[in-house]
């Protein structure tokens, strides 16, 4: 069974444009704000680098691609010509792909290769969904499935609680663990005491971004920063949405306690480090 939400597709905004949005403008060219309802699959399509944007939260049937979202890319499965990463935040999930198994935890990943026909999502605890947030993008060559675990994804710690920004980045999906052709995907968590992700910031005009923020507590906010660095913007963020952030962006936010977000990448190469620092003297 697919039960799916409205079609919901994005055009790519320059620079330019960006400068003159109001609020409501920028909300409704890059905040995705309801990626999870329960026995549904959402899904963004952005005219940045063809990224699909997806939350799936399956009960008590199983969720498969919707038609929409194949017809949107004129093929009869959403992964012929495409790869796809998961990161599941809910409770144990079942991904069955072309016929293999995937038992994925929480905080747990997949990567599903180039050519998988036939693909399904299920929790293995309807009273326990899974909630599934899933980042796709064109892809030229087929690689092999892969599960990745929590201990596995490279855990790396940054900042510090004077500057409070002190984090944990994880890379789930990334050229240093498995083979991919353009996504990458991590999981970033703030120490408790720490607001600040991303900060110095940086802009890669080489590759688009998405940030999925989640784990926020009742009434809890992000102030997620964008726009040029000499012309930044903000869209406030609350639990379990997701902003796009294009290439010539800053992206980088400040919430109201700790937090958790998922960020993925694609575009012209898959080089976890390649970005342009931008100087703090820079900011406006």
């Amino acid at each position: 069974m697919t039960t799916t939400t409205a079609i919901d597709v994005r055009q790519a905004v320059s620079e330019r444009e960006a400068k003159a949005f109001d609020t409501a403008e920028l909300r409704a060219n890059f905040l995705m704000d309801k990626l999870f309802e329960a026995g549904k699959l959402a899904w963004t399509y952005l005219h940045y680098d063809r990224m699909v944007v997806m939350g799936a939260v399956p009960t008590s049937e199983p969720l498969t691609f919707p038609a929409e979202l194949c017809h949107q890319i004129r093929e009869t499965d959403f992964l012929a010509r495409r790869e796809l990463g998961i990161i599941n935040i809910g409770g144990p999930a079942k991904i069955t792909a072309d016929g293999t198994v995937f038992e994925i935890g929480t905080e747990e990943a997949l990567y599903l290769g180039k050519g998988t026909a036939k693909v399904t999502f299920e929790s293995q605890d309807p009273a326990k969904p899974a909630r599934l947030y899933m980042n796709s993008c064109p892809a030229h060559a087929a690689h092999p499935a892969r599960k990745v675990t929590r201990a596995e994804a490279d855990p790396q710690t940054l900042g510090s609680l004077e500057t409070s920004n002190k984090r944990t980045i994880r890379k789930y999906i990334h050229a240093g663990l498995l083979p991919t052709c353009q996504l990458v995907m991590g999981l970033t968590r703030l120490d408790t005491g720490s607001v600040w992700n991303t900060m110095p910031c940086h802009v890669h005009d080489r590759r688009m971004e998405a940030y999925f923020y989640f784990d926020l507590p009742d009434n809890s906010v992000v102030f997620h920063m964008m726009g040029a660095p000499t012309e930044t913007r903000h869209i406030v963020v609350r639990n379990e949405q997701a902003v796009a952030s294009p290439p010539w962006s800053i992206h980088s936010g400040c919430a109201t306690a700790a937090y958790a977000f998922i960020w993925s990448m694609a575009g012209d190469n898959i080089v976890y480090t390649d970005m342009d620092p931008v100087a703090m003297t820079t900011l406006a």
